[in-house]
């Protein structure tokens, strides 16, 4: 039996020249918004050919490190939970079309998060907090009967909630989380009669926030996610 972890893989040259691009940003050398030193010098500094610093900086702005200007001199991007999870986008997207089953673990997460989500927003929600929820209640009033307007306003007012937990992770994957859920379910999202219901029942939530009543504010959390699963199971039925 071979040892395979005793081979040695070269990388390739592209490949070492991200990961030094890459220790460069970690290590602060680069920082949020500085200028990328030109492919000469890059080319320069690594001994290495216009391809390998080429195909390394298209690597870097895929990942959503830097961010490549024609014309113009790339810069490094600010690192942050949204740039972080926009990168499993398309690979969350592909595996909750190849596996529904993902799809009820999906609504159990958000269950999960969004009912603990609630309670810390209770805890810390102002005035301005619930006035901007109540607005982005009656912007999603106004796209009744467009689904995809509608939809868009739900996770905007979702992710607002979330964002008053002053916790950057949990406002990202909040709107990562909705933006697949209700995508996957897009044929799904508009019931007659039961867009209003919605409204309802994000004003609920809005006015135990407001008076920071933890756990009402909890309970209501609850009976809107438990009506939208049953939403959601009674239209597959259908």
């Amino acid at each position: 039996m071979e040892d395979t972890e005793s081979k040695i893989v070269r990388m390739k040259l592209s490949d070492q020249v991200f990961e030094r691009l890459r220790e460069m940003i970690a290590g602060g050398e680069l920082s949020a918004g500085d200028v990328v030193p030109s492919e000469r010098a890059l080319m320069e500094r690594f001994g290495v050919g216009r391809p390998a610093v080429r195909e390394a900086l298209q690597a870097m702005q895929g990942k959503g490190l830097i961010t490549i200007t024609h014309g113009g001199r790339s810069r490094v991007n600010a690192l942050t939970a949204g740039v972080a999870f926009k990168q499993v986008d398309d690979i969350a997207k592909l595996l909750l079309s190849k596996e529904p089953a993902n799809v009820e673990h999906l609504k159990q997460v958000r269950f999960i998060l969004e009912l603990g989500t609630v309670r810390i927003a209770a805890q810390k929600c102002t005035s301005k907090d619930a006035d901007e929820l109540a607005t982005l209640i009656e912007a999603q009033r106004a796209h009744l009967g467009d689904a995809e307007a509608f939809m868009k306003s739900d996770v905007a007012f979702h992710t607002r909630l979330a964002a008053i937990s002053a916790n950057p992770l949990i406002q990202s994957i909040t709107e990562m989380m909705l933006t697949w859920l209700f995508e996957y379910h897009s044929s799904l999202l508009l019931w007659s009669g039961r867009e209003e219901t919605t409204l309802i029942e994000h004003a609920a939530i809005v006015d135990c926030l407001r008076s920071n009543e933890e756990a009402a504010a909890a309970s209501a959390m609850e009976d809107h996610l438990n009506r939208s699963k049953s939403n959601f199971s009674s239209a597959v039925k259908e």
